[in-house]
């Protein structure tokens, strides 16, 4: 019985392993996508979604190491690696709330409309699907490990949705209206969160419990 034990809990870290791998595969696809239409239809808030997703992938290479360290010895501190991971991460979602307030301010202050916002309805909802998707598997394999850090890393993706809720509405509501400034304003909301995903992260370096916003 301890024999089948072992191989389940080896099954379960195997588990682990391939839903971050998907993580950062799946965000680099996002990104590339999302800031490539972003620039090509003018689209402000879709952009910065692009742009945070390569920075998610800062962040997600930074969970699979710990999970490799907690597949060899369990052990569920954070160490150098991932705290220096993590600052990077924070830094960049700095800069990267900073940009999108200034260029938003510039896009309202000139009246900007992007060219369309359908790709970021298409992107949106392609997002929410697999985020969910993960959030669940995530859930599933820290509650059988009694893992608290992928059951953080778990509630931590819920940001992600909610980013993607903010893409939806912006560009949904673009689409219908015509007002242009809901695409600034959508990307101002955007920086908002990234703004608490950067601080989350610094937090995290800290080592203290993630205090996620989506919770």
């Amino acid at each position: 019985m301890a024999e089948k034990s072992g191989v389940d809990v080896k099954q379960l870290h195997l588990r682990a392993n391939y839903l971050v791998l998907f993580t950062i595969f799946y965000n680099i696809i996002e990104g590339i996508v999302s800031v490539w239409a972003g620039a090509a239809d003018e689209t402000l808030a879709l952009f910065g979604f692009g742009v945070d997703s390569f920075i998610e992938v800062v962040s997600a290479v930074g969970v699979w190491h710990m999970l490799r360290r907690i597949r060899n010895n369990n052990g569920e501190t954070r160490d150098e690696f991932e705290q220096r991971a993590l600052r990077i991460t924070g830094g960049a979602f700095y800069l990267l709330t900073v940009g999108l307030i200034i260029t938003a301010a510039i896009n309202l202050y000139q009246q900007h409309k992007p060219e369309t916002t359908l790709w970021g309805i298409v992107i949106s909802l392609g997002s929410v699907s697999f985020m969910w998707y993960l959030i669940r598997q995530k859930t599933r394999v820290g509650t059988a490990l009694g893992s608290q850090a992928i059951l953080a890393d778990a509630a931590c993706s819920k940001a992600c949705v909610y980013l993607s809720l903010v893409l939806l509405v912006s560009s949904v509501g673009y689409e219908l209206t015509g007002i242009g400034s809901l695409d600034a304003i959508g990307a101002v909301l955007i920086a908002w969160l990234t703004w608490r995903e950067g601080r989350e992260s610094f937090e995290k370096a800290r080592g203290l419990e993630c205090s996620c916003s989506c919770r």
